[in-house]
């Protein structure tokens, strides 16, 4: 089983009468600076993090602020861009539905339009031709793996083509409240560095602790997770279990689902993209399910698509 979105061949170029071209045009300059700052000066906390923590200090306040961050711009992108834009599996009262579009822009891994359309184009061609970040489009030799790790970890962000919209995004595009938050993704980029260095200032009560604050639980914080995310798209296509039929390489890997908030039972979402849960198996811990389950129980989201034994079947089989 697959996602429902056209199963075609790639190619920039599209005859009148065929599919939306996969991409269009590129990013202009300054966006594609924007991109590498907001990539590489986290990435580069990130390295200077542990000799810092061991000269210059991480408080309990910092390790604080940094996890309740990390949740919650992690739980955007899973529960928000991910399960909820990208595939349907829920709907969202419209408070909720801002407010995830919110929080998932605050991880700063793109404007959610963007997020969603490179990700339904991820699924529509996945580990083939026109797969944005697939491991294994450059072969199975070691090179070649070593390769395709890179490009589908973090190389495939720097790449300046840009997914088609129209083609993958075009509900998104029509909801006005959705355009009004990609729109603003700047302003969600500064409040999740700001926020944290205003609160680890005001609880400290001192400038250090609004430095501290800003650096890990600001630029420590969106390094990790980016790397986090990443690695759903790089290892989790590249090994682990595969007890559920998909038509590509997708795979389970239980050492990441804690951090991955549950993203990386990835054998399942890709065998059933549009499950609210991705983790169905005894002791697969999914956090972002039982997030959409307590939204279910206020009755903030409906029409959820948990996994039923008759869907578990259905791919474990591996009947279309």
């Amino acid at each position: 089983m697959t996602t429902t979105l056209e199963q075609t061949s790639s190619g920039d170029q599209a005859s009148p009468r065929g599919p939306k071209p996969i991409t269009v045009g590129h990013r202009s300059g300054w966006t594609q600076l924007g991109v590498y700052v907001f990539i590489l000066v986290p990435f580069a906390a990130l390295i200077a993090a542990v000799p810092l923590a061991w000269g210059w200090g991480l408080s309990w306040v910092d390790v604080g602020l940094a996890a309740f961050f990390f949740y919650f711009t992690g739980h955007g992108v899973t529960v928000g861009y991910h399960r909820y834009f990208t595939h349907g599996s829920f709907k969202a009262k419209r408070p909720l539905k801002i407010f995830l579009a919110i929080a998932g822009s605050m991880a700063v891994q793109g404007p959610p339009i963007t997020w969603v359309a490179d990700h339904r184009r991820h699924h529509a061609f996945s580990d083939r031709e026109g797969d944005p970040h697939s491991p294994w489009l450059f072969g199975t030799g070691p090179l070649a793996i070593a390769k395709g790790f890179w490009h589908a970890h973090m190389g495939w962000v720097f790449d300046r083509s840009l997914t088609n919209k129209q083609r993958f995004a075009p509900d998104l595009l029509a909801d006005k409240n959705i355009v009004r938050v990609n729109n603003l993704f700047w302003l969600w980029t500064i409040l999740t560095f700001t926020l944290p260095a205003l609160l680890g200032g005001l609880i400290t009560w001192s400038w250090w602790g609004a430095l501290t604050a800003f650096f890990w639980a600001g630029f420590v914080r969106v390094a990790i997770l980016h790397h986090v995310t990443w690695s759903t798209n790089s290892v989790c296509h590249m090994v682990g279990d595969r007890p559920f039929v998909s038509r590509d390489k997708a795979a389970n890997v239980w050492a990441l689902a804690i951090l991955s908030f549950g993203e990386s039972w990835h054998n399942l979402h890709h065998a059933d993209p549009t499950c609210a849960r991705h983790g169905v198996k005894k002791g697969q811990i999914d956090t972002s399910a039982r997030i959409i389950w307590l939204f279910e129980k206020f009755g903030w989201v409906h029409n959820v698509r948990w996994p039923t034994p008759q869907r578990l079947a259905k791919i474990s089989a591996g009947v279309e």
